[in-house]
């Protein structure tokens, strides 16, 4: 048995670049404790830069290098990773992630990923977005940053199958308008 860092590690040769990424960012986000049981990462850049260093000689080591000048703590699924990386290809400004509405607000909605300063929030609605429940949450959050005057762009599992490109027109097109 291995350590989920040390599972990265072996698998860097296997997976895309995007993947192994997205499978760190998991690595390194902070877990929601009233749902996962626990308060701490499974590892941090900090903890994977030192285990690439010491299996330096490791196949891949290279590749998990490369994608660990990638990862971020605030993605909360591979998707928002995918996301986030398509962004960045196509030349968008880094976004936010888990960009509060209200910063000092712990209890303030929040946005996956998004720019503060073109009022922008952006939310990843996976499979667990069609419960009663959680389209009613979100759908109180959504009310809350369109009354604070920002635009919310919500993406699905569609938008990820088309390479996030139409998403990536509207972010586009929604920072030239708040630019100008």
């Amino acid at each position: 048995m291995t350590t989920p860092s040390r599972t990265w590690l072996d698998l860097a040769n296997e997976l895309t670049p995007d993947f192994l990424v997205a499978f760190g960012d998991q690595l390194i986000r902070r877990p929601r404790a009233e749902f996962e049981g626990r308060d701490q990462p499974y590892a941090t850049i900090e903890s994977l830069r030192a285990m690439l260093k010491d299996h330096s000689w490791s196949r891949g080591v290279g590749k998990a290098k490369s994608a660990l000048e990638l990862m971020r703590v605030g993605s909360d699924s591979v998707p928002e990773t995918l996301l986030r990386l398509a962004m960045e290809a196509a030349g968008l400004p880094d976004p936010e992630l888990q960009l509060r509405l209200y910063p000092d607000n712990p209890k303030s909605p929040t946005a996956d990923l998004g720019y503060k300063r073109f009022r922008l929030a952006i939310q990843y609605e996976g499979g667990h977005h069609l419960d009663e429940a959680q389209r009613l949450t979100d759908a109180r959050r959504d009310r809350a940053f369109h009354q604070a005057g920002w635009t919310v762009i919500l993406v699905t599992v569609e938008d990820l199958r088309d390479d996030f490109r139409e998403v990536i027109r509207r972010i586009r097109r929604h920072l030239a308008e708040r630019a100008a």
